[in-house]
């Protein structure tokens, strides 16, 4: 695999407003060293300062991870939305149906696409309120449909939830729906793997590459190697770091789940970038890129 001499990790969000908290930003270099935190403005990243960086202000030769869902499931039935006649035919028509649906929804919000009368009709909204269309006819548990990159997620010991799945705290279908928005606005500036191909370093942009990442799977790797799960103190990221044989991060104390997320993915990235076996895992066909993605990592 070829190299890079940045690896980036961010931990998205999908709540509406304008700032979040729960958006965390951290860097790898590709020569070594303890990943760091990019301090974000007054108030925490907005949507748009993550997308006006990975338009304009990456560093050259940036390996992209960020915590969210780049499509929705279509494999399972051939279709993102089986039963609806403007369901796209691949993941790239999926993010511009969201995004014009969502013209007028400011901050990259999706508000708009889980109220249209046909969209919402897929997706579980709360505990009493679930789609007509949200389950299968057949379906065998009530948890809604996986894309073939979270079944492979589930293999490796890992619990993704339903992008069509709006409840709980686990679930990421409305960053998702935010990301798609923001990765549709980002065609020309940033490829995405694997819809794309990967860019040579030596193109002009710098051969920069966006992946999906899950968090989560760079915790279960390094707790399977002896670090824990939760990390909620320093010492706790340190010993994880460790695992990755990257240096400690040079505080203490408490540390928020976002900013180790972050942290930790940054490094587990840089360790894992040159496996040729993440870029090619055994159920990521042409047909699959083309319209569900894969998640960096999940084999």
């Amino acid at each position: 695999m070829r190299e890079f001499d940045h690896f980036v990790a961010i931990d998205w969000s999908g709540a509406r407003g304008e700032r979040h908290k729960g958006i965390a930003i951290a860097i790898a270099e590709g020569n070594g060293g303890a990943p760091v935190l990019v301090d974000p403005p007054k108030g925490g990243f907005s949507r748009n300062d993550v997308f006006e960086i990975l338009r304009d202000d990456l560093p050259a030769n940036s390996l992209v991870g960020i915590d969210l869902g780049i499509s929705l499931p279509f494999n399972d039935c051939g279709a993102f939305f089986p039963g609806w006649q403007d369901s796209p035919k691949s993941a790239k028509r999926l993010w511009k149906l969201i995004d014009e649906i969502c013209e007028h929804d400011e901050h990259f919000g999706a508000h708009s696409f889980l109220q249209h009368p046909e969209a919402r009709r897929y997706f579980r909204h709360g505990k009493d309120d679930e789609g007509d269309r949200f389950l299968l006819p057949g379906s065998v548990t009530r948890e809604g449909r996986f894309r073939e990159a979270e079944t492979a997620q589930r293999a490796q010991k890992c619990r993704p939830v339903s992008n069509f799945n709006l409840v709980g705290a686990a679930q990421v279908g409305k960053s998702s729906l935010t990301g798609m928005r923001m990765l549709h606005r980002l065609q020309g500036h940033l490829p995405v793997w694997p819809m794309d191909p990967i860019p040579d370093k030596r193109l002009k942009k710098g051969g920069s590459l966006l992946v999906e990442i899950y968090t989560g799977l760079a915790s279960r790797e390094t707790a399977a190697l002896g670090a824990r799960t939760k990390l909620l103190t320093y010492a706790d990221l340190n010993a994880a770091l460790s695992v990755l044989d990257c240096p400690p991060v040079d505080r203490y104390g408490d540390i928020d789940d976002h900013s180790s997320d972050a942290l930790l993915t940054a490094a587990w990235l840089r360790k894992v970038a040159a496996e040729k076996r993440r870029w090619e895992p055994r159920f990521l066909t042409a047909q699959i890129a083309y319209t569900e993605g894969w998640t960096f990592g999940a084999l």
